[in-house]
C-alpha cells in the first residue's frame, strides 16, 4: 500500500512538472487565494499579473532569520514602488498554508505570499534553470520584461535594492522617452 502511495505521488508530482514544462506556464494560488500565472522564457519569466513591473521574486522561509529580516524592507519597498515594482515570496520550508497566512498577517506582509505546496512547480522550474541548491534566501530580480537582471543568494542590504530597483524603473523611463 505504501508503494502505491509513493508511486501516486511522483506520478502527480511529475505529471506536474511535465505540465508545467509542456505548455511553459505554471499557476500558482497566493495565500490569499490570488492566482498567479509564471510563463517561461529564454530569459526568464513572465507573471502577466504584474505586467510592466520590475519583479522581485524571493524564495524564503518563516524560520530563516535573514529571511524574516527582509520582511520590513519589503513591506516598505512595496508600498513605495506600488505601480512600479512587485514581489511575490514564495516560501519553500513547508510552513502549512493556514499557519503562513497567520504568519503574513501578523507582519504586515503586502505582497503576494505563496506557500510551499502551491509553489512546488514553480520550485522545481528554479532548481533546474537555475541550478539552484535551496539555500534560502535567495533573490531574483526581473525586469519589466521578466528578463532575469539579478539572482542574489543571501540577504541584500536595503539599500542596494532600492538602488536596482530605481536604476531599473529609470533604464525603463529613459528607454520609452528615446522611443
Amino acid at each position: 500500500m505504501k508503494k502505491l502511495f509513493y508511486f501516486l505521488t511522483i506520478l502527480v508530482i511529475s505529471t506536474g512538472i511535465t505540465q508545467a514544462a509542456t505548455d511553459n506556464t505554471i499557476t500558482l494560488k497566493t495565500i490569499k487565494d490570488k492566482t498567479i500565472h509564471i510563463v517561461g522564457t529564454e530569459k526568464g519569466f513572465t507573471i502577466p499579473e504584474y505586467k510592466g513591473k520590475v519583479m522581485l521574486v524571493e524564495f524564503w522561509g518563516t524560520h530563516c532569520p535573514p529571511c524574516l529580516m527582509s520582511i520590513p524592507h519589503y513591506i516598505e519597498l512595496t508600498k513605495k514602488y506600488k505601480d512600479k515594482m512587485a514581489l511575490l515570496a514564495v516560501e519553500v520550508q513547508a510552513t502549512p498554508k493556514e499557519q503562513l497566512k497567520t504568519f503574513a498577517e501578523a507582519k504586515g506582509i503586502n505582497y503576494d505570499v505563496v506557500d510551499y505546496k502551491s509553489g512546488y512547480a514553480f520550485v522545481e522550474y528554479i532548481t533546474q534553470r537555475a541550478n539552484w541548491k535551496g539555500s534560502i534566501p535567495l533573490l531574483l530580480i526581473l525586469d519589466q520584461k521578466g528578463a532575469v537582471q539579478i539572482v542574489q543568494p543571501g540577504l541584500i542590504p536595503q539599500e542596494s535594492l532600492e538602488k536596482v530597483i530605481q536604476d531599473m524603473i529609470t533604464q525603463k523611463s529613459t528607454s520609452a522617452t528615446k522611443k
